[in-house]
């Protein structure tokens, strides 16, 4: 019976579409998802508890049908080792029986997820690991026991740090089938927001000091627009600069938020109120 079950589970896992690398974040106008973000945004800022922020973040992915989150850090014990090292905070909304099966049984030396976060910076679809032609069979088999216990499709937002060290934040619906690419979209905004705002609370831990990068007015306009889900040829239109001039403000702000791509420096300049969104 349980074989039934995993058939028909590869089968649905065979309809997959690649999500967009690049992040269009929509523009705050009505639409009710970018109300829900925005008061989500505000509901969160200052909140210094992981465990709350990450409740706050569930809550969030309710409105999208994402019943299961999980978030967990990630160092590997040596280069080119399978082997990886969980650090603080491991924060799991996974049901519970998955969570004895998946720890019980080593998954975590053959979990597919964690071995395409090592390579990717984009979120990505399960489904999209399972028909890769370099998936093993035992790699698939982790996907295909996880929908067994009611994980039937989701999605996840490789969060990489410093040196080799790097985050995972994981989102899951009941029902088999595929994420719109509006969904990613949002989620990922909220997964790096969270993600930043976690290490923050870390750094002003061990330090006392929180400093707040001094952006000049036309670093600000673009990080804003960029915000907004802009392109670079876009904020130029809009500046009247070239798109060159845009990548260099861009990149300057890159370098002050101390941010490895434009989303997160956006999503910096947010928590640190100094662009509104």
């Amino acid at each position: 019976m349980e074989r039934a079950r995993t058939t028909a589970v590869s089968q649905l896992r065979g309809r997959s579409t690649k999500v967009r690398t690049a992040m269009h974040f929509p523009e705050a106008t009505g639409e009710p998802f970018a109300v829900e973000f925005g008061r989500f945004l505000e509901q969160t800022d200052g909140v210094a508890q992981p465990e709350r922020l990450f409740d706050m973040l569930s809550a969030f992915a309710l409105n999208f049908d994402c019943r299961w989150v999980a978030y967990g850090s990630i160092t590997s014990n040596q280069k080119g080792s399978r082997s990886a090292r969980r650090d603080a905070p491991v924060l799991l909304h996974f049901p519970e029986k998955w969570q004895e099966r998946y720890f019980e049984k080593g998954y975590d030396r053959i979990d597919p997820i964690i071995k395409t976060c090592r390579t990717r910076a984009d979120p990505f679809r399960w489904s999209e690991v399972y028909n890769d032609i370099t998936t093993t069979e035992d790699e698939r088999r982790v996907l295909d026991e996880a929908a067994t216990f009611g994980l039937g499709s989701g999605f996840s937002v490789p969060l990489h740090g410093p040196g080799r060290s790097f985050a995972i934040m994981s989102f899951a619906q009941s029902w088999n089938g595929e994420l719109q690419n509006r969904t990613i979209s949002y989620l990922q905004f909220a997964a790096l927001h969270f993600h930043l705002n976690v290490t923050n609370v870390r750094l002003v831990n061990s330090s006392g000091i929180k400093s707040e990068p001094d952006l000049s007015p036309r670093e600000n306009e673009c990080i804003l627009w960029i915000a907004r889900g802009k392109s670079s040829w876009e904020i130029g239109q809009i500046l009247g600069i070239s798109v060159d001039t845009v990548n260099f403000h861009v990149k300057n702000v890159m370098r002050k938020m101390d941010a490895s791509n434009r989303t997160a420096a956006a999503i910096k300049a947010l928590n640190l109120g100094i662009i509104e969104f």
